[in-house]
Parts: C-alpha cells; sequence; structure tokens
C-alpha cells in the first residue's frame, strides 16, 4: 500500500511540474502587455492581487488551520519569509528581463536551472548524483564559461534567475507546510512592502481609477498569472525528488526561447548559439538518464507489489 500511494503522489506531482512549466513558459506573452508599467509596479500587482486570489482560495478550501499552524511556528515563519524574499526577487528580474528585451538570457537561465537543482539536491539533501547526472552539470559549466570568456561578463541575468529559484524550491521542500497555505503565507508577508510601493511610489499607471477597462484587467489578472504555476511548482516539488524537477523544466524555457527567437525577434549570435548548445546537450543527457531512472523505479515498484 505505501508503494501505490508513492505512486500516485509521484504521478501527481509529474502533472503539477509539467503544467507549472508550460504556464510559466507563455507568461512572457502576457508580460509584454504590461511594458507601460516599470518593473516594480507590475511585481506589486503580482503580490497585491496574488494574496487576494489566496485569500479566497484557502477560505474555499478550508486551508485556514494548516495557515495557523504554520504561523505558530517560528522556524517556519522565518524559512517562509526567505522563501518570500527570493520569490519577489526572482518575479522582479523576470519582469524587467522580459521588458527590456532579454527574454534569451532568461531562457537560458531557466535552461540552466535544473542543473543546479541537481547540485542543491546533492548538497543540501543528500541525493547522489549518478555520472550522467555529473556530465551534465560539466557541459553546462563548459557552455557558461564560453560565454563569460567571449563577453568578458558573467550572464548574470540567467544565473540570477536560475540561483534564486532554485533556492526557493530547495526551502519550499525542506518547510512542512503544503503548497496553498505556503505561498498564502510568503505572499502576504510581502505584502505589506507591496502596499507602501503603491501608495508612495507607484506610477501613474497604477492608479486604477485613470485606466482604462482592459489595463485594470490585465493587472487584476496578475493574481492567477502568478498563483496557478506556483501552486502547481510547489506541489511538485514537495511529491517528487528535486532533482527530477529538472526533467521537466526544460519545457519553459524552450517556449520561451521560442518566442524570443520568432515572436519578438530577440538577437542570437554565434556566441549564444554556442553555450545554448551546451547547455541543450546537458539537458539531453541530464532527461536520458533520469528517464532510465524513472523507468527502473517503477520497474521496482511494480515487482514490490506483485510480491506482496
Amino acid at each position: 500500500m505505501q508503494s501505490l500511494a508513492a505512486s500516485r503522489a509521484t504521478r501527481t506531482g509529474v502533472i503539477c511540474a509539467i503544467a507549472a512549466y508550460i504556464m510559466w513558459g507563455v507568461a512572457p506573452v502576457y508580460f509584454k502587455q504590461l511594458q507601460v508599467l516599470p518593473a516594480m509596479d507590475v511585481l506589486m500587482h503580482r503580490i497585491i492581487w496574488s494574496a487576494v486570489i489566496l485569500l479566497m482560495l484557502v477560505l474555499a478550501l478550508k486551508q485556514g488551520p494548516k495557515v495557523m499552524a504554520a504561523l505558530r511556528s517560528r522556524k517556519v515563519m522565518q524559512v517562509l519569509f526567505f522563501a518570500g524574499l527570493l520569490l519577489g526577487a526572482n518575479w522582479l528580474l523576470f519582469i524587467w528581463a522580459i521588458n527590456n528585451d532579454h527574454l534569451l538570457d532568461a531562457s537560458l537561465g531557466y535552461y540552466i536551472n535544473p542543473l543546479i537543482n541537481v547540485f542543491f539536491g546533492r548538497l543540501f539533501l543528500g541525493e547522489v548524483l549518478r555520472p550522467a547526472q555529473k556530465v551534465a552539470v560539466g557541459l553546462a559549466a563548459t557552455g557558461v564559461t564560453i560565454l563569460i570568456v567571449t563577453y568578458g561578463q558573467l550572464p548574470w541575468i540567467a544565473l540570477v534567475l536560475a540561483m534564486t529559484f532554485s533556492v526557493y524550491g530547495l526551502l519550499r521542500k525542506k518547510v512542512a507546510v503544503d503548497s496553498l497555505p505556503g505561498l498564502f503565507i510568503e505572499t502576504t508577508l510581502l505584502l505589506p512592502f507591496a502596499l507602501i510601493y503603491w501608495v508612495g511610489f507607484a506610477s501613474e499607471h497604477s492608479n486604477m481609477l485613470h485606466n482604462d477597462w482592459q489595463l485594470n484587467a490585465l493587472l487584476f489578472a496578475a493574481g492567477i498569472v502568478t498563483t496557478a504555476p506556483l501552486l502547481c511548482f510547489t506541489a511538485a516539488a514537495r511529491r517528487i525528488m528535486y532533482s527530477t524537477l529538472g526533467f521537466f523544466q526544460y519545457i519553459g524555457p524552450s517556449i520561451m526561447f521560442m518566442l524570443a527567437l520568432f515572436v519578438y525577434g530577440e538577437p542570437f549570435d554565434m556566441t549564444k548559439m554556442v553555450t545554448f548548445v551546451f547547455v541543450w546537450l546537458a539537458l539531453v543527457v541530464f532527461s536520458t538518464d533520469s528517464l532510465r531512472a524513472y523507468r527502473q523505479q517503477r520497474k521496482k515498484l511494480q515487482i514490490a507489489r506483485e510480491q506482496t
């Protein structure tokens, strides 16, 4: 029975991971519609309307007791506060990158992210790296090194996006809070900062009394665009191995990559192509190895069920 429950949890985690990364992949189309606003204004609306939607979900799904249990734990609240700060920083840089024509850099960051997940899984969670995973990390590092040597500077947008989101995922996996209550608390902790910014520093386009209904509808939608993939991601992170999340992460950046090249026409020179090729090779090695390991795990579970 325990093996069957674990198999069901893994299947649910896989579905949630795929859904999250597809939604993140198409998110730039939404944020491109908000280029009239500064990145900080968009972040502010993401926080505020996400908090509203999450509050309604918490009440509708009767998650209040879980929220209160988390609030009573000082350690949990500290972890969720830092997780919220990392999430806010990731959101802000992502919005800025999209609206300043750095979608390719954002795509590279999220391509690198699964390999950083593997490294963090080994470093902090004691997950053993298979030989192919080590090769994949080495290939990605080579690609980034080529970019550094050629341009003489770090691909900071890609690296910061990858690092902040990897650490966020690690923190959410370590803390014993379900996805919805945890995300609600994280967002609520950021809410006072967002409200202060709205009152004292936001641009004229954040005055919703002066906007047309189309812009206001887009601003309200920030809550849905933000919460839906995050809820799927945190649900996945608690059900499958942290390094396994990297098997699905290529979906989001692949969609971003196609949008950057064929919809928004961002420049793509030879150096960037070489870097992406190394990262893609790393993902091929990593994905092939992950698929083989996944099949082996399923086979073991099937044998265990037959013996019980």
